[in-house]
């Protein structure tokens, strides 16, 4: 008689993984009710002390991975009131969002949360800093230049989280985070969680952690499976023309259009390479009576708080952004990610189209692709594994010629023009010519970016 097969264990509830009564009732009216798989072997190890390697894709729920039980521990251990919690994070909106989450999860805690960064007035960062607030939510450089001034008492602190880990290792914070991680106590338990992390980068946690426990959910370069990814290849002076037609088929109602993009276009991020570009792009659908929003480095922290703000609640269908908003900004219920300028690295592709398909929802990630970027789509595709199916625009004309005028970043293209006193149309010459006419290869590929 062969023998029965053991049964699996029981799937975990956030009532088995150990986390004080408080925090449970909370996560409780937050809604929560499964772990997640990154939070569900993640929020033991961090319960028992270890220092912790987190790697999940994009809208797993790495924020609840850590801060659940820290706030749990920090609960429960008598400690005095003093700053325990340090959290750094590479942009002013991920740390907002971070602390609208400590906000849920501490609300039946004595807990006092505050997040420092740059743009806005510092009074209330000292003022937390110098009062202990007990998690405190940081970017490196204002943390620094206020630590510098002798504000902030880290002698108590017993949690550092870095997260977006590979970012903050690997985008030109290493300085700034040595000089952070310098400050505080050797006696302590550091966290790292990202969606990718790099095996370059993976050994410098031996500086930072003792003997991390390493959680791996998912392949290391993989968007989520509840993505719908699709590649439309176009030329490089159409894109804004095929964003709009995109847009402009579900607003209307086009079946074909609304085929073609998947769910419907009702809440769509977009990103572009540059903060030049961004402008550009936002300008050409508001024009177009396309409610937009804007949200890059050179705006101001009102206006990038507003920006969002209007996003989340709907008051723009779309918002057009760099780089800066792919990284941890948790914003419910949107449906596309439009890469209108194709990323350059496989990382920056798993963290864009991450914004959409959280939370085991579903949705659509559209990159446009030029010739300029066929090399970077296929270092994407080799990463991968698999290609990224190809989709085309019904009722889009592919063929269209460049515009007179038309201009790409700052620079601008010279069409055909009458010679003075007349003798005919001009020629594009050098390298304006080759952008009109990518049949010629000699030209270097990206001398329109710079």
């Amino acid at each position: 008689m062969s023998t029965p097969p053991v049964p699996a264990p029981p799937a975990p509830t956030f009532a088995t993984l150990g986390l004080d009564p408080r925090v449970l009732e909370a996560v409780a009216t937050a809604g929560y009710t499964t772990p997640t798989p990154i939070q569900g072997v993640a929020i033991p190890l961090v319960l028992a002390g270890h220092d912790v390697v987190g790697i999940a894709q994009t809208g797993t729920g790495k924020t609840a991975a850590f801060m659940l039980p820290i706030l749990s521990m920090i609960a429960t251990d008598g400690a005095p009131r003093t700053t325990r919690v340090l959290v750094l994070v590479p942009t002013r909106e991920l740390a907002s969002q971070i602390v609208e989450n400590v906000l849920i999860y501490a609300k039946n805690l004595p807990i006092r949360v505050a997040d420092v960064y740059g743009g806005v007035g510092e009074k209330p960062q000292i003022h937390a800093l110098r009062a202990g607030y007990e998690v405190i939510v940081a970017c490196p450089g204002r943390l620094i230049d206020l630590m510098d001034r002798r504000n902030g008492n880290f002698a108590g602190l017993t949690h550092l989280v870095l997260d977006e880990a590979d970012r903050m290792l690997d985008m030109g914070f290493l300085p700034s985070i040595r000089r952070i991680v310098g400050a505080l106590p050797r006696n302590r338990q550091t966290l790292m969680f990202s969606a990718t992390l790099s095996n370059e980068i993976e050994g410098l946690t031996k500086v930072f952690q003792r003997s991390p426990r390493k959680v791996e959910i998912g392949r290391r370069v993989d968007p989520a499976a509840t993505v719908t990814q699709a590649i439309y290849e176009v030329p490089q002076h159409l894109k804004v023309a095929l964003l709009a037609h995109l847009l402009r088929a579900q607003a209307g109602g086009d079946e074909a259009g609304a085929e073609e993009a998947g769910m419907e276009m009702d809440s769509v991020l977009i990103f572009c390479r540059t903060r030049h570009g961004a402008d550009r792009v936002a300008k050409k659908l508001e024009q177009m009576q396309i409610r937009t929003g804007l949200l890059h480095s050179d705006r101001t922290q009102p206006q990038r708080m507003r920006a969002l703000a209007d996003f989340k609640c709907g008051a723009v269908r779309a918002l057009v952004a760099t780089d800066i908003a792919a990284r941890g900004i948790d914003v419910d219920g949107i449906s596309h990610v439009v890469n209108f300028d194709f990323p350059m690295h496989a990382e920056d592709y798993v963290h864009r189209v991450g914004r959409t398909g959280r939370a085991s929802m579903t949705g659509d990630a559209i990159s446009f692709v030029t010739d300029a970027d066929r090399d970077a789509l296929r270092l994407l595709e080799r990463t991968l594994g698999k290609p990224v199916p190809r989709a085309r625009a019904e009722g889009f004309d592919y063929a269209a010629p460049v515009p007179p005028g038309a201009t790409y970043g700052r620079q601008q293209l010279v069409m055909p023009t009458e010679k003075k006193g007349g003798g005919g149309p001009k020629t594009p010459s050098g390298r304006l010519a080759a952008w009109a006419d990518p049949a010629k290869k000699h030209v270097k590929k990206d001398w329109r970016h710079k």
